[in-house]
């Protein structure tokens, strides 16, 4: 079992930057690959959308093309947490932003699926 709580959500201009944070509690963080899915306004559960990945390790990286070149996923396994900072926002990158962990460590997925375990969400809002 692990125990997810992201922050870091807020609102923003375009072309600004967040940093959201997700901080694991209970079993051993390094056992999870993490993923962090955001959720947009008006779309259900099942439409989540991807939007990084990481490996155990960090050594393993994969983005969505929406958020490639301007999100960098990152983990601290003695913090027991994993980022995601978001540079150059887009008003279409407003969402609740989820993470969520694989126990397979040594990749994560896009499919939100994939995840057994899901922290309760953080809102991003880009204003225009």
């Amino acid at each position: 079992q692990v125990q997810l709580v992201e922050s870091g959500g807020g609102l923003v201009q375009a072309g600004g930057s967040l940093r959201l944070s997700c901080a694991a509690s209970g079993r051993t963080f390094s056992d999870y690959a993490m993923g962090w899915f955001r959720q947009a306004p008006g779309k259900e559960r099942e439409e989540r959308e991807f939007v990084a990945h990481i490996s155990w390790s960090g050594g393993n990286t994969y983005y969505a093309d929406s958020v490639k070149g301007r999100f960098t996923i990152s983990r601290d396994n003695a913090k027991r947490t994993v980022y995601l900072q978001m540079n150059d926002l887009k008003p279409e990158d407003t969402a609740v932003y989820y993470c969520a962990a694989r126990i397979y460590p040594y990749s994560g997925s896009y499919s939100y699926t994939e995840y057994g375990y899901w922290g309760q969400g953080t809102q991003v809002t880009v204003s225009s």
